[in-house]
């Protein structure tokens, strides 16, 4: 599409984001100017802005459904890649997912053709995967999503694989996603850090996490790469590590000796279901639910070959080494 001389603009959806907000500073070291639309929904996210803002990037506040401003902001731009979505809120329905997930896509993708985007990259989620047995999983495997996040996430590649028109498509589903930055993960490291942390279960189901700078990478390959045009690519870490060895990697980092307690799980999912079941329809967000149980009970196996072949792309940094660069964030901007 473009050759290094001529880097392509970016449009970035979900800038306000981990993902997104890391995407448009290392996108401008790079040499790519870069627009960011988002919505801010907290604190954490209007900190985030006003640091792209600090740093030269152009952001505009505006949700998914404003067409008028997503239809402006597109202007000269070529390549989209889009990352705002519904995913944490536990308290909503399926129809916000529904909305925001499938029909802000559909939507954007319109616009985007009308303003002469040359390529949409949508980033999508191993969500779309379901509940994973210990099988290593690739671009073909069959999708079986169970919660609301990861059926309209299904749903919503299945709107970019069907656009028709010049504009490129290239569907990214992105795994677990850690680095500094990472609000996700602060519970984690707060936990093993304090002596509060408890591993549900037994530990051993497996994470491909991919550190958020080697996303990055992954995501930029696939603005500009000829042969990502039309296809879905997984873009997970190199290695695979349990919980335990997670947890084991994070108390190196964080030079903590503090012994881990196990616990079963089903008194917890039997918890997380009926929280869900009483406080959800109330519009009420419960304090535990089962999709945050996921990361104590499922296991991913990815094959990175389709990443490696078309986008050259290699995930370099192993999560011992992010774990450490996570912590020592942390503790700079006073989280631990």
């Amino acid at each position: 599409m473009t050759s290094e001389k001529s880097l392509p603009r970016l449009f970035i959806t979900g800038g306000s984001g981990f993902i997104g907000s890391r995407l448009a500073r290392l996108a401008i070291e790079r040499g790519h100017a870069v627009t960011v639309v988002t919505a801010v929904n907290n604190a954490t996210e209007r900190a985030r802005c006003n640091a792209l803002e600090q740093g030269g990037i152009a952001v505009q506040v505006a949700p998914l459904e404003d067409s008028f401003a997503m239809a402006r902001a597109l202007i000269a731009h070529e390549v989209v890649i889009h990352l705002a979505a519904a995913q944490h809120e536990a308290q909503a329905g399926e129809s916000h997912f529904h909305q925001v997930n499938v029909e802000g896509t559909r939507r954007l993708l319109g616009l985007a053709a009308r303003a002469g985007v040359k390529r949409f990259v949508h980033g999508s989620t191993i969500g779309v995967y379901g509940a994973a047995s210990g099988r290593v999983l690739d671009e073909e495997s069959k999708l079986a999503p169970d919660n609301p996040y990861g059926r309209t996430k299904t749903v919503a590649e299945t709107v970019v694989r069907g656009f028709e028109g010049p504009m490129e498509t290239c569907i990214v589903r992105i795994s677990e996603t850690y680095g500094p930055g990472d609000m996700r993960l602060l519970k984690l490291f707060r936990g093993i850090h304090t002596g509060h942390y408890l591993t549900l279960g037994t530990g051993r189901n497996e994470h491909q996490l991919i550190y958020v700078d080697d996303l990055v990478h992954g995501l930029l390959a696939a603005c500009d790469a000829p042969g990502a045009s039309g296809e879905t690519i997984v873009l997970a870490g190199s290695e695979r590590v349990t919980t335990n060895a997670m947890v084991s990697a994070i108390s190196a980092a964080l030079g903590s000796r503090r012994r881990v307690f196990h616990a079963p799980m089903w008194p917890f999912v039997a918890a997380a279901y009926v929280l869900e079941s009483t406080m959800s329809p109330l519009g009420l967000k419960p304090p535990l639910h089962r999709r945050r149980l996921d990361f104590f009970r499922k296991s991913f196996r990815f094959s990175t070959a389709k990443a490696e072949r078309l986008l050259s792309f290699y995930a370099e940094t192993a999560f011992a080494a992010g774990a450490r660069a996570t912590a020592q964030w942390y503790r700079a901007n006073a989280y631990l």
